[in-house]
């Protein structure tokens, strides 16, 4: 299995990115990694050349770029090479810490959709924190590729996550939620009124309901589904609010006098696993399901632990034919819209 590598993208690149790969070629031997970037700044960086190839790029997108221009007129960047790779079968994925918006325009206009999605939605893997949870985390789509959504979208977002919590995350019959401001049924505007009434009649799916984004991290659901802008927003929130406390419960502590620095003492282990369970890094990248490869983006800010996990990831997405699950569903399904008319 051969990955197409965007050396170039990220805060910490090229040097996180290749120390990534290298820790994940040494743990995988079954994958194979193009790099796309420039060979001056690659190269050096690399200790061992096994299952490693350079492929010599001339551009880079930086993170503030306009993505669609700049994918189109940046043909040698190492995001739209490493797009192309995919396309054109040279390599099986392909992963990115760079533009997010680029990576995105990439995956849908390079790699292209699975023939019945409509939109491809970006989709996060967040963790569960609550104590004696027999699941570590969860399937979260659309975590921001589309601000708007139509009420199929989110359906067919609850069919993405299903495969990937079936196939990927190895979960039996997952639990579908919808995300919304309440958990009665009539909860909502007009649009998430109406696709609980889809989700709810829709028979492959093990629709539990709304979800409400104070229990988003509870355990409730194995698969939330939402429209964008809301999924986005709820996301922003819970990662601001866990940085929050970890701010009030360090600052506790130093002002704390000798009493609280004791008890900091006693509690490190404990202090230890929550960080590791909330540590974004430990759960791989977003991945943009209905596209026809892998495609995954991870932390600008992402270091070479992240960038291993991620790979770890994409290697279970490959190995688990999550993918061609998906293609082979939607080939044969019969998405209805709200006029009855078969598409």
């Amino acid at each position: 299995m051969k990955i197409a590598v965007d050396a170039m993208g990220g805060d910490n690149a090229p040097q996180a990115i290749i120390e990534g790969v290298e820790q994940a070629r040494d743990q995988y031997p079954d994958l194979e990694f193009d790099l796309f970037g420039d060979p001056a700044k690659v190269k050096p960086l690399i200790k061992n050349n096994d299952r490693l190839t350079i492929k010599a790029t001339t551009e880079e997108i930086s993170m503030g770029e306009e993505p669609v221009r700049a994918i189109r007129k940046k043909k040698d960047s190492s995001i739209v090479r490493a797009a192309r790779a995919v396309k054109d079968g040279q390599a099986d994925a392909f992963f990115s810490a760079g533009n997010t918006g680029a990576v995105l325009a990439a995956g849908i206009f390079i790699v292209g959709r699975i023939k019945g999605i409509d939109r491809p939605g970006l989709t996060s893997i967040l963790p569960i924190t609550k104590p004696g949870a027999d699941r570590h985390s969860f399937v979260y789509l659309d975590s921001g590729a589309n601000a708007e959504s139509k009420e199929r979208n989110l359906v067919q977002y609850g069919y993405l996550g299903k495969f990937y919590a079936e196939n990927v995350l190895k979960v039996k019959n997952p639990r579908v939620a919808l995300l919304n401001n309440g958990a009665e049924e009539d909860k909502g505007d007009k649009l998430h009124k109406a696709v609980w009434q889809d989700l709810n009649a829709e028979e492959g799916l093990n629709f539990v309901g709304n979800i409400e984004s104070g229990d988003l991290l509870y355990g409730k659901a194995d698969v939330v589904v939402s429209d964008g802008w809301t999924a986005n927003a709820a996301l922003k929130a819970t990662e601001g609010t866990a940085r929050m406390l970890l701010t009030l419960i360090k600052s506790g502590i130093l002002n704390g006098g000798l009493r609280a620095k004791l008890g900091y003492l006693f509690l490190k282990p404990v202090f230890y696993q929550i960080g590791k369970k909330m540590d974004v890094s430990t759960y791989g990248g977003a991945v943009l399901l209905g596209l026809k490869a892998p495609v995954v983006k991870t932390h600008g800010a992402s270091d070479a632990k992240a960038v291993k996990n991620t790979i770890g990831q994409i290697r279970k997405m490959l190995t688990s034919g999550v993918i061609e699950k998906t293609v082979e569903f939607f080939s044969q399904a019969s998405v209805v819209d709200k006029q009855g008319k078969n598409e």
